[in-house]
């Protein structure tokens, strides 16, 4: 027998299912999307890079704020869903999580000045509404981290609030207490990721509440929600060579194409050269092999 739950969600790379007993499943898929786009080709063992490094920084981040992972390992979901065999997909791609009552913001640190904040800057000479020095460049590292809130957006990017904002979504205690719990998680995870020669320059946690206590959910500091560089080839004023989907937003900016469905076919270059990003992220931030992962494949 399989497993077999109800759908509640199919996104642009996990699937989400009712487990019962205020429980989720999410299962990461090995699809890629660009551009608000999902190509047609997956990538490999993309779903089982985003599970296993988010399950690591559950365990690293134990200490600064509880997680909703209750299982990542097949046969402890299997056992928790009635012993029912998970289905092929699921293996080292699914997560069994409590159900949380998810804040409606997302919870966005940067360390350095990139991506849309770099274009507000660039206009404005402000990040998120707030002042900035003079004179910074593309990729320069700021005086510290700052948290810049974003509302969530079911279709297409984000919308970057200011704390203002984020109060009035969520209520000043809960803002502050998501301000203050992102700023440990970024420096945590930012120091771990320089002992590995990478920048975290900016990333995004989803924070949601258990039983009236705030835990961490989601995905975690995966090259799906940051900006991940090589520290070595970092040079303020262009853009760094990101260890996420760089190789595929280089490729499909050069096709004649409009970035509207459907997407031109990836060739296996492009495919290949990504899979190797996503798992060399995951091994040498973690300091673990994607072999020793659940669903290894020769």
């Amino acid at each position: 027998m399989t497993v077999d739950l109800p759908q509640i969600l199919s996104g642009k790379v996990r699937e989400l299912y009712d487990a019962g007993e205020d429980r989720l499943v999410m299962v990461a898929s090995d699809r890629v999307s660009a551009f608000d786009v999902i190509m047609a080709e997956p990538i490999r063992d993309k779903g089982r890079v985003l599970t296993a490094m988010t399950c690591f920084w559950f365990e690293e981040m134990a200490d600064v704020v509880p997680g909703t992972l209750l299982a990542a390992d097949p046969a402890a979901i299997s056992a928790a869903l009635g012993g029912g065999a998970l289905p092929p997909g699921w293996v080292g791609r699914a997560m069994l999580v409590r159900r949380a009552e998810m804040l409606p913001i997302e919870c966005v640190v940067r360390g350095y000045l990139a991506g849309s904040a770099w274009e507000e800057y660039e206009r404005t000479g402000t990040v998120h509404g707030m002042e900035m020095p003079e004179g910074l460049l593309l990729a320069s590292e700021l005086e510290k981290p700052i948290f810049t809130p974003a509302t969530k957006a079911a279709e297409g990017h984000d919308v970057n609030i200011g704390m203002a904002e984020a109060v009035d979504l969520v209520g000043a205690e809960s803002a502050l207490a998501a301000q203050a719990v992102s700023l440990e998680l970024y420096r945590r995870a930012a120091a771990r990721a320089a002992a590995a020669g990478f920048i975290l320059a900016d990333t995004k946690f989803e924070l949601g509440y258990v039983d009236g206590v705030l835990c961490l959910c989601d995905e975690v500091c995966t090259p799906d929600s940051s900006r991940l560089w090589p520290a070595d080839a970092v040079v303020p004023g262009t853009t760094p060579p990101a260890f996420d989907k760089q190789p595929l937003r280089d490729w499909l900016a050069a096709q004649p194409w409009d970035r509207t469905p459907p997407p031109p076919p990836l060739p296996p270059e492009v495919t290949t050269a990504l899979s190797q990003r996503y798992v060399a992220a995951y091994e040498r931030v973690t300091g673990r092999s994607l072999g020793d992962w659940y669903g290894a494949t020769t």
